[in-house]
């Protein structure tokens, strides 16, 4: 649901709703899952004392101790591992890999371990895990640390993959994925931490799999997920206001397992579509959507699919040069007039 729709339903169930940061929101729910279950326990470097990287687990260890507040060394591959073998005997682990670039270090355990163990038992073993991280581009942190690798994620069987959009989807989804008996990896967008927005104040699930309409319209779809959504918003206003143009903006919020119907809904409506995400053009999910769309929608379509995604580089250090690196509002607008055989102002 939208920010506005989780305003009214929260309304309607008497919850209060006030407006937390996308960073907030996360610890707000980390710290209700935690009281409402003591089998959660959280693992990662600097977790307890520094309260994460980010202070995404700030006050945690305060008040549920060293015991469920795990400081580990600097060692990727132990903490995915140890964050396995206690999910197996029954523990609900969230463990945290302080940036997306650094799950290639634990790639192993992720993809042959966590993804495989259910396989491997036969359905019999559970692997309630989640694996939390940060990525994204826009803070100037270089190559090694602004990445955008879920597509490399989405890839494994196994696994289910998660990039909310907003602090109401990142606290329902965080929810749903912790209490999944599944492994779930949620990726938490670096350049969204101070963004705010409504969320309830009670404890409450978003499934996963199911995306959202963020915005409707009637001349383009645009598939958006974690901060290009919000950029997405800002092309739709500016090319409704100086156009005309009425751009629906579906979210998928889980990308592993994807919402193929409703975004094959929005495309069947719009007849053209357009996929945006900050990962690399090449090998990125917009191909996959592409494809999915082709093969249950091909009929409907006017033009072809457009992709607006980062050029095939490493993420620059220079402010400057991240900035033309990263998909924008303007660039996203000018790939959308694109696919609408649209001239594009100033090209």
């Amino acid at each position: 649901m939208s920010a506005t729709t989780a305003t009214e339903a929260a309304t309607e169930t008497g919850a209060e709703v006030r407006e937390l940061t996308y960073l907030g929101a996360f610890n707000e729910a980390m710290f209700q899952l935690m009281r409402e279950d003591e089998d959660i326990f959280v693992a990662g470097e600097d977790v307890g004392l520094q309260g994460g990287v980010f202070g995404s687990f700030k006050g945690l260890a305060d008040e549920f101790g060293e015991r469920r507040v795990v400081d580990t060394p600097i060692a990727e591959q132990a903490i995915v591992g140890l964050g396995i073998g206690a999910a197996v005997a029954g523990l609900r682990p969230v463990v945290d890999l302080m940036f997306m670039d650094f799950v290639m270090v634990a790639m192993d355990q992720i993809a042959n371990q966590a993804a495989k163990l259910k396989y491997m038992f036969g359905g019999k073993a559970e692997l309630p895990l989640t694996i939390t991280t940060n990525g994204g581009a826009g803070l100037s942190a270089a190559a090694q640390n602004s990445q955008s690798l879920e597509a490399m994620l989405c890839h494994v069987p196994g696994l289910k993959v998660v990039m909310p959009s907003s602090p109401h989807d990142l606290k329902g989804l965080m929810v749903a994925c912790v209490r999944d008996n599944n492994p779930t990896i949620i990726v938490k967008n670096k350049r969204m931490f101070g963004v705010s927005g409504p969320v309830p104040e009670e404890l409450y699930e978003i499934p996963l799999g199911v995306g959202n309409v963020v915005r409707q319209g009637s001349d383009v779809t645009v598939v958006a997920y974690g901060r290009m959504v919000e950029e997405s918003a800002k092309a739709a206003k500016r090319l409704s206001e100086e156009q005309g143009i009425e751009c629906e903006i579906v979210d998928p919020r889980t990308v592993q397992p994807l919402d193929t119907d409703m975004i094959v809904a929005s495309a069947k409506k719009t007849n053209r579509i357009v996929v945006v995400h900050e990962a690399v053009r090449f090998g990125g999910l917009g191909a996959e959507i592409a494809a999915q769309v082709q093969e249950e929608a091909f009929d409907y379509l006017d033009a072809p699919v457009g992709r607006i995604a980062a050029p095939f580089s490493p993420i620059p250090f220079s402010p400057g040069l991240e900035g033309h690196y990263v998909p924008n509002a303007k660039r996203i607008s000018a790939g959308i007039l694109e696919t609408l055989g649209r001239p594009v102002p100033g090209a």
